[in-house]
Order: structure tokens, then C-alpha cells, then sequence
């Protein structure tokens, strides 16, 4: 096994350091050689108590073709060396050698440590596993002598989760703690399954809940997701799929890949080419980004607003990919160790005999990315875990000795203890609190990166809020500063399957697809949406309708016959104007009183029919307005008793004329029997009948007011229901069977010999009256809204100017203008004129 850290060409050399080279005991180097097939740490130092460390310190591990005849040899690690990775193992020799500088921390006792290289290989770190849990291995001198090393308390790693799923398995049943910097997979919070699993980078749980809200925040609904097709992958992937879900997140693709499918890889990136939508959740490694970049880079797709998982979001080497500008995620807070960047560099020159202040261009090489960048993220976490480790032994020795402040000798405590200690630690190391919850778990955490360009061109991750599980719901997630996205712009990129429904619409799914696929459809009459992707739409209350948007409801228009009409006012004026001309006829009937043209046919009946016509003229003015309980019950009544009473009129006038001929025959007496008293009980009686009608129909069930909200759907309809509608029509039946009777009488009469027979024009009025009413009944039941009331006052106005034009127009015009005519002789046909 072998670690290589390769050095620019422009030293002329390639330098490299064996693992076997790197055995520290404050010297370099100590050569000692394991018996069988035991792995040899990368670094290592005795003490009282040991704490493992199991790093990727190179790429991969070399593959190798086993042939089954021999014994197959342990694995190799192979490639570059991983500088991020070995960073984390010199942040936790650092830790250990502060601690056993530290007075209040396990004073007078020395921590020793165990790193091996696990090759970015689950199966070298199950080698590792079982090689840690086994105890100390046999060890065989070469040189110098090798000191025998103490038990392991605890362990910190791995990177990454399968490793860490694999060894927590081997630890578990030995309660050997394993405290991980960097394995958030969700699944090993599961106590059941790891026990002895403790972390000090939070859970994928919270990493997919705050990736969740980040995308609905900007309002993306429609995402594509990859992952890295691994225990972190797919379980961070799922946790986010969940979340995703909760915020009516919609996913177009979910596609997986590991680096060790350029096959796989390249579909995932054609895959991401066709697609619609515009933001790529990714859930990876940065091993695994770093080749899907390198074969998007290929063949550009589209522009893409990348959402990285902290596996991958703040890796510098992947930031040189131009086309991933703008890209956002959460990543783990960033953080100083203070003194670490000098022991870093302390290390780099004595392995490489190189000072930085002598030779910049040798030692910048690998000092660009890991030394004098101290302001980490995952590396205080390996820094925390060491820690928590430290003072779960520093808690297992107190008890084990009679004094806290003086230890004497070495106690003899087991690592079972140090687990259980370890869930009860509670501390604050260099300004950040520690502890674990019931699962193994830290409080969650996250910075919002943002991938920004500097000024020179370079992209940098720059702090653009923070995510705090710690905090009420809702108030976790925070942006406190400008972000650029994709292609550089200011403007929130839109990725949605379908625009947003605006208020007035709702969104009706789209057969076969997801649910953020949707057409916007109009709200059916008399419903409203007033909220934006509104799913239903909902109806209006009674007396209320939509306005043209469909957004908000507003009361109805009231509709009924009001005097500002138009329409009322015209129908107002005929009524007015046929009063009048009511009274002016009575006026002139008055005046000429005594002339024969007034007194035929009983001027007693003509003055009672004015004064009735007059009546029946003015009752049309009760049907304009708005409808109210006394002018429902007036304006019918009224009409039907005003009616009557002009009838009965007409019919005596008939009945005179009939008796008045008969009587001119000799020995035929009958007008005794038809006098001025028998003329005023015929009218009295057939009022008194229609009256009778009228009471009962307002006793039993009378006119009211109603608001009509059938007859149109967008507006109210204020008018008078009829109560009884027996009683409606019995009003009217009853006029219109006097109409027919005194019609019928008066045809009998229009022959009779005379020059002004006035059974001829009660005929032709009652022909009118007759003919009006008639039409009336179809048009008053299809005539809608208000328009019902105008087709009544209509009916009355104009069958009123029938009678009164009829009767009285040409007896005014002789009266007025024919003066010679007004003679008993012309009337009964004896003088021709």
C-alpha cells in the first residue's frame, strides 16, 4: 500500500511516500512490517488509548483478477491522493496531539491513533473494520523497535455511507462507537440496525427536507433528480423524493449513476439534455459530479440551474466547470481551526523537505486546496468528532478513579463504557456546540451556497443564508443576500410544467402526467377562483355574482320598474296622460250636461265610467317601483275592482240601449224595469263580486314581495308573487267574463236604427279590450324580469285607451266641433244631415 502525493513536473522528480514510510512516533520513519495479511495504518501513534480513523486518503483501490489457485492478496490503493481526505486525517492527528497538550482534557493521559486508507473501497473498509474491532495486531521489528499500542475507544469515519453502513454493522455487536464527519445517510439513524453509529455532520433527513423548501422557495415545481447509486444516493434521494412530495414538487426524471458506469453516465447526461425541465436536484458524490460534468462538458446541454446536495456543492475542483455558474445548495458550516493551518504546513515541509517561504512554486501545488484554505467545513467536523470521542473517555475515567482533577496510572476502562458516555456528551469546542440526540445525531445545521463569479472570473461558493432545523417550523430556512443563477442573470429562473392558473381559473389535471402538469380551464357561471392554481372553484353565495374575471364575487344587480326608467317614465306618462284625458272628457261631459248627447244612454253611467277609467289609468302608476307589501297587494286589487267597475258600465250602457228600442214599441213597457236605481245595483252588484274575489285572495294568501334569483342567473329580479294564483286568475277571469258578456250584448245591439247607436262603439271597444287581454296572457308569462310588470301596464294603458276612445272620442268631437249634431232628432235618425 502506498500513498503518493505527486508534486509538479517542474521539479524534474516525482516525490512519494509509502504508507509504510508514514508510521509516526514523532519521527519519520519507523519501518515495521505485519504479520499475515494485516493492513498497516497510514498514520499511527501509541498511547494509553487508541482512536481509529479510516479515511479515503487515495481514489480507488487497484482491481485486481483473483485466480483462485493462490491465496489472494490484500487490497491496494491506487490513483492520486485524495488532498481533501488527507486533510481530514491531519485535522485528527492535530486534534489528538491538542488534547494531550490540554490541561482540563484527560490531564497526564496520552491519546494514541490508528488511520488507514480505505481506498474509497467498501471492501478495504471492512478490512479495516475487522482489523480495528479485532484488537492490536502482532507487529514484527525491522529497524527500530515498535511499540505495542493500546486498545481502540472509538473510531472516526468513514466519508462517505456505505463504508460507514459496513463498518457500523462490524462495530455494533462490540459497542465500538464510530463517529462519522461525513456520512449523513438518514438509514443510520436507525438504532436498531446501528447501535454504536454517532455523527457530527447532520442527517440526510434535514439535507433533503431544507433541498425541499429551497426549490419550492423559489417557486420551482417542476425538477429533474439524479443521484449517486449508493446507500448516500438513493436513501438521501428518497428522503428528498418525500419532502419533494410534501411541497407539491413535481419530478419529470429520477436517474441514478456511479462513476464506475461511463455507460450509465452518459445517458444520465442525455437524459438532462432532452428534458423540460430547467432546475437538476443532485444528490451525489463529488467523485460522481465530477463525471457528469466532465461529459456534459462534452456536449452543453441547455442551460441548467444545478441544486447540489453538501456532497458536492462547496468541492472547488468541480467550480471549473463554467456552465455550473449560478448553482445552489446547502453545504455545512464553514469554520476556523485555529493553529491548524501552521501545523499543516509544518507537516508539508518536513514530508517534502520544502519551505514555503523559500520554494513558493514547489510547495503551492498541493497547498492551493488544502493547507491555507483553513476555513473548512468537514474538516472541523473530524476535528468536533475527535472531541466528542475524547471526552466520553475523559467522562469513562472520571469514573473510574477516585479524583477528576489528578489521574494516577492508566484506568482500565472498556470501550462499551466510552459508547455509553458518548451519547451523553455536551460541549462547545472552539465556538460551536457538540452533542448528539436519541438517534446519534447533531442539531441540523446548513449554510445556502451560492456558486458566484468573482471579479477575475474565478467562481467561488459564497454564504447566501442558512437552513436551522433547531428553529420553529416554518422560520428554518433564511436568504439573506443577492444570488446569481444560471448563465450569470439576476432573475429567478422559471421551471414549472405549466404556467399558473390565474384567479378566474382552475387547474384541471393532465391525463398521465404529474400533478404539476395541469391546463387552466375557466370557471363555470356563477364560480369564482380568487387565489392563484387554484384546484376548485367555488360558487358564488345567492345573491351574489362573479364579475367578468371570475376572481371575486359582487352582490347582484336588483332589477325591477323603477321611476328612473326610461321606460317608466314613457309608460308613466301615458298613465298620467290618459287621466287626464279622463277628466278633461269628464269636464267636457260636465259643461254639455244637459245637451242630448250627453244625456243618452244615462249621462249617470257615463260620468261613473270616466271617473272609473280615470281610476283605471292612475292604477297602472302602483306596478313602478320597487316592490313593497302594500303595493303588491294594492296594484292587483286595484286593477281588477277599477276594471269591474268600468264593465258593468259598458254593460248597463248595453242593457239601455237594448230596453230603450224595446220600448218604443207599443204596449212594451220594459224600461220600468231597467230604470237609474236598476242600472246602479247591476254596477254595484258586479263590483261587490269582484271585491269579494279580491278580499279572499288577500286574506287566504295575498301578493307579496320577492326576490327573484331564477329568472337570470347575474342579477335579482325584485317583483310580486301572486300568492295565490287562483286568485290571480279568478280576478281576471271574472273581466274577462264580463268583457265577454257585455261584447256578446253589444253586438246584438249595433243594428239598432240609430245615427249615434253607441252599442256600436261599446262593440268596437270591447272587440279592443277583448283582443288586448287576450294577447296579454301569453306575452305576461314570457315576458322576463321587469319586462313582465311593463307587458301589465301595457295590457292596462292601452285596453283603457280603447274604452275611453271608443265611448267618448266621438261624442267630444260632436260636442266640440259638431255642434248642429247634438239634436234628439239627429240622434234617433230622423233628420239626415
Amino acid at each position: 500500500m502506498g500513498l503518493r502525493l505527486a508534486l509538479s513536473q517542474s521539479v524534474g522528480s516525482v516525490f512519494a511516500i509509502s504508507g509504510s514510510d508514514i508510521v509516526e512516533n514523532g519521527t519519520l520513519p519507523i519501518k515495521c512490517i505485519l504479520q499475515g495479511t494485516a493492513r498497516t495504518p497510514a498514520f499511527s501513534m501509541d498511547g494509553e488509548f487508541i482512536i481509529g480513523g479510516v479515511f479515503s486518503l487515495h481514489y480507488k483501490e487497484l482491481t485486481k483478477i483473483h485466480s483462485y489457485t493462490t491465496a489472494p492478496e490484500p487490497p491496494t490503493c491506487t490513483g492520486s491522493v485524495n488532498s481533501r481526505e488527507l486533510r481530514f486525517g491531519r485535522a485528527m492527528i492535530f486534534a489528538i496531539e491538542e488534547i494531550n497538550n490540554s490541561t482540563e482534557l484527560l490531564p497526564g493521559i496520552k491519546l494514541g491513533y490508528k488511520i488507514y486508507d480505505k481506498c474509497a473501497s467498501v471492501t478495504v473498509a471492512t478490512h479495516v473494520a475487522f482489523q480495528l474491532s479485532n484488537g492490536e495486531d502482532p507487529m514484527i521489528q525491522t529497524g527500530l523497535n515498535c511499540t505495542n499500542l493500546g486498545v481502540v475507544m472509538g473510531v472516526i469515519g468513514a466519508s462517505i455511507s456505505s463504508p460507514s453502513i459496513g463498518i457500523s454493522r462490524i462495530f455494533g455487536p462490540f459497542n465500538i462507537p464510530l463517529v462519522s464527519h461525513f456520512a449523513t445517510c438518514a438509514c443510520l439513524s436507525d438504532k436498531q440496525q446501528f447501535p454504536t453509529f454517532f455523527r457530527t455532520i447532520p442527517s440526510d433527513h434535514y439535507q433533503a427536507d431544507a433541498l425541499a423548501k429551497l426549490v419550492k422557495h423559489f417557486g420551482w415545481t417542476w425538477i429533474g433528480a439524479i443521484y449517486s447509486n449508493t446507500d448516500y444516493g438513493r436513501n438521501g434521494m428518497a428522503s428528498f423524493l418525500e419532502a419533494a412530495h410534501r411541497e407539491g414538487i413535481c419530478v419529470e426524471y429520477t436517474e441514478s449513476f456511479y462513476r464506475t458506469e461511463p455507460q450509465k453516465i452518459q445517458i444520465v447526461a442525455d437524459v438532462i439534455r432532452r428534458s423540460t425541465s430547467i432546475v437538476v436536484v443532485a444528490f451525489t458524490a463529488a467523485g460522481d459530479m465530477k463525471l457528469l460534468f466532465e461529459e456534459l462538458n462534452q456536449q452543453p446541454s441547455p442551460p441548467r440551474q444545478w441544486i447540489g446536495s453538501e456532497g458536492w456543492i462547496t468541492d472547488l475542483q468541480l467550480m471549473r466547470f463554467s456552465f455550473c455558474a449560478g448553482a445552489i445548495g446547502v453545504a455545512i458550516q464553514q469554520s476556523v481551526i485555529p493553529g491548524f493551518g501552521d501545523f499543516l504546513l509544518h507537516f508539508w515541509e518536513e514530508a517534502f523537505n520544502c519551505k514555503y517561504s523559500s520554494n513558493l512554486k514547489i510547495c503551492t501545488i498541493f497547498f492551493l486546496f488544502s493547507v491555507f484554505d483553513t476555513k473548512k467545513r468537514i474538516t472541523n467536523m473530524v476535528y468536533k468528532a475527535v472531541y466528542a470521542i475524547a471526552h466520553a473517555i475523559h467522562t469513562a475515567v472520571c469514573q473510574e478513579t477516585s479524583s477528576t482533577s489528578n489521574f494516577l496510572g492508566t484506568p482500565s476502562i472498556i470501550f462499551v463504557q466510552v459508547f455509553t458516555k458518548l451519547k451523553e456528551v455536551n460541549f462547545t469546542q472552539n465556538g460551536y456546540h457538540v452533542s448528539f440526540d436519541a438517534n446519534g445525531d447533531p442539531v441540523a445545521f446548513y449554510e445556502v451556497v451560492n456558486w458566484q463569479k468573482s471579479e477575475s472570473g474565478i467562481i467561488e461558493p459564497i454564504t447566501v443564508g442558512y437552513y436551522d432545523a433547531s428553529l420553529p417550523k416554518g422560520q428554518e430556512f433564511r436568504i439573506n443576500r443577492n444570488l446569481t443563477w444560471l448563465d450569470g442573470g439576476l432573475e429567478v429562473p422559471v421551471s414549472v410544467c405549466s404556467e399558473s392558473c390565474p384567479p378566474g381559473t382552475r387547474k384541471v389535471l393532465q391525463k398521465g402526467k404529474p400533478i404539476c402538469c395541469y391546463d387552466c380551464i375557466p370557471c363555470p357561471e356563477g364560480e369564482i377562483s380568487n387565489m392563484t392554481d387554484s384546484a376548485d372553484c367555488i360558487a358564488c353565495p345567492r345573491e351574489f355574482w362573479p364579475n367578468a374575471e371570475k376572481d371575486a364575487c359582487f352582490p347582484k344587480a336588483v332589477e325591477f320598474l323603477s321611476f328612473d326608467e326610461i321606460l317608466s317614465v314613457i309608460l308613466a306618462g301615458f298613465s298620467i296622460s290618459g287621466a287626464c284625458l279622463a277628466i278633461i272628457t269628464t269636464v267636457i261631459f260636465f259643461h254639455h250636461r244637459t245637451t242630448p248627447i250627453v244625456r243618452a244612454n244615462n249621462s249617470e253611467l257615463s260620468f261613473l265610467l270616466l271617473f272609473s277609467l280615470t281610476l283605471c289609468f292612475l292604477c297602472s302608476l302602483t306596478f313602478i317601483g320597487a316592490p313593497s307589501e302594500w303595493s303588491c297587494m294594492l296594484r292587483h286589487t286595484a286593477f281588477g275592482i277599477t276594471f269591474v267597475l268600468c264593465i258593468p258600465c259598458f254593460l248597463g250602457k248595453t242593457i239601455v240601449v237594448l230596453m230603450a228600442f224595446k220600448a218604443t214599441l207599443p204596449g212594451n213597457n220594459v224600461m220600468k224595469w231597467f230604470g237609474p236605481l236598476q242600472q246602479r245595483m247591476t254596477v254595484v252588484s258586479f263590483t261587490f263580486i269582484q271585491v269579494v274575489i279580491c278580499i279572499t285572495w288577500l286574506v287566504v294568501s295575498p301578493p307579496f314581495p320577492v326576490k327573484n334569483l331564477t329568472t337570470y342567473k347575474e342579477k335579482i329580479i325584485l317583483e310580486c308573487a301572486l300568492g295565490s294564483a287562483v286568485g290571480f286568475w279568478a280576478v281576471l277571469g271574472y273581466i274577462g267574463l264580463l268583457a265577454v258578456f257585455c261584447f256578446v250584448l253589444a253586438v246584438l245591439a249595433r243594428k239598432l236604427p240609430d245615427n249615434f247607436n253607441e252599442a256600436k262603439m261599446i262593440t268596437f271597444s270591447m272587440l279592443i279590450f277583448c283582443a288586448v287581454w287576450i294577447t296579454f296572457i301569453p306575452a305576461y308569462v314570457s315576458s322576463p324580469g321587469k319586462f313582465t310588470v311593463a307587458v301589465e301596464i301595457f295590457a292596462i294603458l292601452a285596453s283603457s285607451f280603447g274604452l275611453i276612445l271608443c265611448i267618448f272620442a266621438p261624442k267630444c268631437f260632436i260636442i266640440l266641433f259638431k255642434p248642429e249634431k247634438n239634436t234628439k232628432k239627429y240622434l234617433m235618425n230622423k233628420t239626415k244631415m
